[in-house]
């Protein structure tokens, strides 16, 4: 959220107070999207679900990385007996594949920011429904998520609501 999104919320907020001042007592509830997506279960699973996906490939990659580095110290030993032409070949073999090692590490960073992304957005839409199912079942007239907020007040603080609904669903 920025800098003026919250500036805004926060006027809408205050007016909203001032407001119903006069007509009620506004019910206002807090969600800290920090602690559910760090908390939630779903979070844990995809988390999970993304290792077993992504591992082998990672592993693969180590592997591919370790063996490279090993023949480039091994052609440095071997270097000053070999004839020049033998040098630059090496070399320029050497440089497809750092090449080759670094798009394949960028694709595979893609693609697993990809799917984070996808399991992510699963964690904001299931909280998003809770959310919203709390305050129309509780009555409250706003809830607010609270990113970089400095404090507030536990009263007004529904992160464990919240966490609490999405556990318990399978």
């Amino acid at each position: 959220m920025t800098m003026f999104t919250r500036q805004i919320s926060l006027a809408v907020v205050l007016a909203l107070a001032a407001f119903s001042l006069h007509a009620q007592e506004l019910r206002v509830g807090v969600v800290l999207p920090d602690r559910v997506i760090k908390e939630s279960n779903m979070t844990k699973l995809a988390d999970a679900k993304l290792q077993q996906e992504f591992s082998k490939r990672e592993k693969e990659l180590l592997e591919t990385d370790k063996t490279f580095k090993a023949a480039i110290e091994k052609f440095e030993r071997d270097a000053p007996t070999m004839s020049e032409s033998q040098r630059q070949t090496r070399q320029k073999q050497f440089a497809e594949q750092d090449r080759d090692l670094k798009r394949k590490g960028r694709e595979f960073q893609e693609e697993l920011n990809a799917r984070r992304n996808e399991e992510m957005q699963q964690v904001f839409d299931r909280a998003s429904k809770v959310i919203k199912q709390i305050g129309e079942s509780e009555k409250y007239d706003l809830i607010i998520e609270a990113t970089g907020t400095l404090y507030v007040n536990p009263k007004h603080d529904i992160t464990d609501k919240v966490l609490k609904v999405i556990n318990a669903a399978k």
